[in-house]
């Protein structure tokens, strides 16, 4: 808990990290709007965009040669954490994330930055230099950026990467017998909600911001080795939205087997005593009549699958023939990896 007095970066913000994203059903309606008017309005498609707004990934695709793609993609939010430099290490964390969900390398990175007028240099300094180094660590160098002024602090990147034109990842593509698998545990959104009201144990907290300064490359690297047919990265429409856009996006169904979910350490207690999120709130509401969720779940794990996920693990699907492989060669490097489920004929998703 912070001192009493000390200037504390959550007390500025709003909604903080991911779960101040925009519900998936405005989000949705806007871009097919936008991409109708295109259409509507006489601007070509250009056959070198492979993902666009025509079928919106976690990132745009334009390929340049035939062996060499572009990706191109923002991300930024307010501070969910006090500490200045690991509110900038979990941004970047999480803006470059939608690179490794679309199975390329980061290459470089322009900030994308607004503070109050009156905010400490060191402060905004810590911020910059955190993301500076996840960028680095990445492999990739940040080469400038934008910063305007206002009320609510807040932090991004715009990400350029390449990717292989005929080996990118999508949203579509799991088909029926396919195996589901996350790589990072649930429960940021709840935990770092708890910490912004001094209600989270250090101990929690800690592992929350570990995980989520983890980039996802080593594990995007592995997941490229394999036989796997689709991919997106876990933030603020959580477990269950993320899923469902996979399963649409496939024209499939997902079924999760909720005891194999991994949660973070203390999620499940705030949960019980009542912590929740915008975001969460904005989750069930566009995903009640698309996702099952059987009554053997509790109230508190209910809460986290619907819970809006900051800097999230990898989620794919990948052939059950290839599953021994998958699974050995996350084991081999010690990251994390949990089967959770499993692709169905239908549509939507279930939760047993």
């Amino acid at each position: 808990m912070a001192a009493k007095g000390k200037f504390r970066l959550t007390e500025l913000a709003v909604l903080s990290g991911c779960t101040g994203k925009s519900s998936a059903d405005l989000l949705t309606d806007v871009l097919r709007q936008i991409d109708s008017w295109q259409n509507g309005n006489g601007v070509q498609r250009d056959e070198n965009l492979l993902v666009g707004l025509s079928e919106p990934d976690d990132t745009a695709v334009y390929r340049v040669t035939d062996d060499l793609a572009t990706i191109a993609t923002v991300d930024f939010f307010a501070p969910l954490v006090d500490d200045p430099c690991s509110y900038g290490e979990i941004s970047a964390a999480n803006a470059m994330s939608d690179v490794y969900a679309m199975g390329g390398e980061v290459v470089f990175a322009l900030n994308v930055a607004a503070f109050p007028v009156d905010m400490e240099t060191v402060v905004i300094t810590e911020i910059l230099r955190g993301g500076a180094m996840k960028v680095s660590e990445a492999g990739g160098v940040i080469a400038g950026g934008h910063t305007i002024i206002d009320a609510e602090p807040k932090y991004g990147l715009c990400v350029f990467g390449t990717v292989h034109p005929e080996r990118v990842f999508k949203k579509g593509g799991a088909r029926p017998g396919d195996l589901l698998y996350l790589t990072k545990p649930l429960g940021t959104g709840l935990i770092t909600t708890a910490a912004k009201f001094e209600e989270a144990e250090e101990e929690h907290l800690a592992a929350a911001i570990d995980c989520m300064v983890e980039l996802n490359r080593d594990a995007s690297r592995l997941v490229r080795e394999s036989a796997v047919n689709a991919m997106t990265d876990v933030t603020g429409f959580g477990i269950l939205g993320h899923s469902y856009e996979m399963a649409a996006a496939g024209g499939v169904g997902f079924r999760i087997d909720s005891s194999r979910v991994p949660i973070l350490p203390g999620a499940m207690t705030y949960a019980y005593r009542g912590v929740v999120t915008g975001g969460g709130s904005r989750n069930r509401r566009y995903l009640a009549d698309k996702v099952a969720i059987s009554d053997k779940v509790s109230r508190e794990l209910d809460h986290i699958l619907h819970d809006p996920q900051t800097s999230g693990g990898l989620l794919f699907t990948a052939d059950p023939e290839d599953s021994d492989r998958v699974e050995e060669r996350f084991r081999s490097t010690s990251l994390d990896l949990w089967r959770i489920g499993e692709v169905i004929d239908g549509q939507g998703v279930v939760v047993d």
